[in-house]
Formats: structure tokens, sequence, C-alpha cells
């Protein structure tokens, strides 16, 4: 049989969500699959169980959040021999595992998964640090690690909302930068940075309508508003336009991209919804494909070339 192990976070989701395991080692069986679960007891632990695993094993599912699956592939790029790597959703907002097509209960996208196939796939860095769909900065893109976990726990989704409704009393910030890619420079005054390798961003689909997540490119959007109010504009016309074409939005798509502060940044970056805590003003994104992904045939079409 092929050796899968699993990766649990049990502190994904909301607190009243109950899981048979037993019914996981049972599907897993039907597909061919000896599994071991490892459940993870704090931040880390998943990259370093990742990073351990013997050469043997065939497939790692992430049981979790985004944050969860940023740790294991982080630990599997980190490895000589890379793992094949699928996404079980089981967090509050789940990027990945929805524009996968995954948003149905845990056993039915594990069948989905375990039908799929496997697809090469992008993965972008942010100086040596690998991230599977987002690296943000700017105001209130701290909400994925700032809001409490005991909200998050209770209210899920909607956690993110109340604490971003406090948040709104702060004053947008901007920031000039001088930037670089494909060995032309820029200078801006930016609010916001996005770098993405994704469709779907912070719970909203759709935001690029093309993206291809193996086409050795990310896709890179810059904002610049002021105020609250042009910010809120903002989100409106990105909910019912193409990003591209949305005023005030500056992009791009590369393999490369330097950001380099003109002033030091007072915040962090973050990325797949955790916290990069790098106190630089100088920033280098480049991505490598060297890992494989088992996702849902439904949107392969879609999201691959």
């Amino acid at each position: 049989m092929k050796k899968c192990v699993m990766i649990v976070n049990p502190e994904s989701g909301k607190r009243k969500r109950k899981y048979s395991f037993q019914d996981v080692y049972d599907v897993l069986r039907k597909y061919g699959y000896d599994t071991e679960i490892f459940f993870t007891k704090c931040a880390g632990d998943a990259l370093r169980i990742v990073k351990s695993l013997d050469d043997s094993i065939d497939l790692v599912i992430s049981a979790g959040g985004d944050g969860t699956l940023h740790e294991v592939v982080t630990g599997n790029m980190q490895r000589k021999k890379k793992i094949a790597v699928a996404p079980l959703p089981l967090g509050s907002t789940n990027d990945v595992g929805k524009m996968y097509g995954l948003n149905k209960g845990y056993i039915e996208n594990l069948e989905k998964i375990l039908t799929g196939q496997k697809k090469l796939v992008d993965i972008c860095y942010i100086n040596n640090s690998p991230f599977v769909y987002v690296a943000c900065f700017g105001d209130y893109t701290d909400m994925a690690y700032s809001t409490p976990r005991k909200l998050k726990k209770r209210y899920g989704k909607i956690a993110y909302i109340m604490y971003g409704l406090r948040q709104l009393r702060n004053r947008i910030r901007n920031y000039n930068i001088k930037y670089e890619i494909d060995g032309k420079q820029y200078n801006g005054c930016f609010s916001f940075m996005f770098i993405t390798n994704s469709s779907r961003i912070a719970g909203q689909s759709f935001i690029y309508n093309d993206v291809k997540l193996n086409d050795k490119m990310f896709e890179v959007a810059f904002a610049n508003v002021k105020t609250k109010k042009e910010m809120l504009k903002l989100l409106v016309l990105i909910s019912t336009m193409n990003i591209k074409d949305v005023p005030g939005i500056t992009y791009y798509q590369t393999d490369n991209l330097i950001i380099e502060f003109l002033d030091s940044p007072k915040s962090s970056w973050c990325i797949d919804g955790e916290e990069y805590k790098a106190n630089l003003s100088r920033y280098e994104f480049s991505l490598e494909q060297n890992m494989y992904m088992l996702v849902p045939k439904e949107k392969i079409d879609v999201l691959f070339e």
C-alpha cells in the first residue's frame, strides 16, 4: 500500500465541530493508503513533522486552515525529496481549499482529493520563506493572525469581521517604496500590497478570473487609498470588476519582484494568514515549481494550464 501522513491542527475551525478519524482511516485505506495521523500541539509542529518524514511517504494531507497548510508546505520545501501535499480544510476561512472546490463535509472533501490529480504548482517566496497563496502588507491585513483565537473558535469567519470593525478607527497609512520588476525600477506610494498565486483571498472568490497556479508567474497588486471611505469603495469595485481594471490598482504579473521601503515599516507582512516577522526594509519575491499538490479534478481546467 501507499503511505500517507495526515497532519491535523485540532485548533482549526469552530469549537463544536467533531471528526471521526476512524472514517478518515477507512476512506484512505479504500484508496490504497496506509495512514498515520499526527496532531499538532503548537506553532511550528506541522513544519517539523513534514521536514522529518521518511522519504517513503507518498502523500501528506494538511488537515487544518491555511496556516497549517503554510507550515506543511514550508517544511516540504526544506526537504531534498518533496512529498505530494493535499489540503483538507478544517479552518475558519480556508481560502486554498475553497479555491480548489473543497467546501463540503470533511469526508466528502477527502474523497474529492483522493480521486483527484497531482499537479505541479508554483510556490512563491518572500526572501527565503515560501508561501502558498498570498503575501500582503498594509493596515488591516493583520486580521488573519491578530484576531483572537477564542473569537475564531466561537464565531468562525465572522470573527475577522468583528475584529476588523474595531480596527476601523485607525487611520490608513501609506508607504513610500521603490520596487523592481523584470529589471525595471519604479517608485510609488501605496497603502496595500498583495503578491498572490490564488483566485481567492481573504474569503473573496474570483479576485483574478484567469489565475493559473502553474504558469510560473505570480500576481502583484498595489493599491493607493488614503481614507476608509476610499478603501470601502475600492473593496466594492474589486468585488464587481476585474481587479486589473480597478482605478487605484497598479497591477503586474511576474516571477520576480523586489520591494524596498524608503521608510522602515512599522508593521509586518502577512503570509498565508500568518505573521511574517522580519525587521527589514528590502523584500525579494520569487518562485519555484518543484512540488505537487493532489487536487480535485473539477477545478483543474480552471486553475491549471
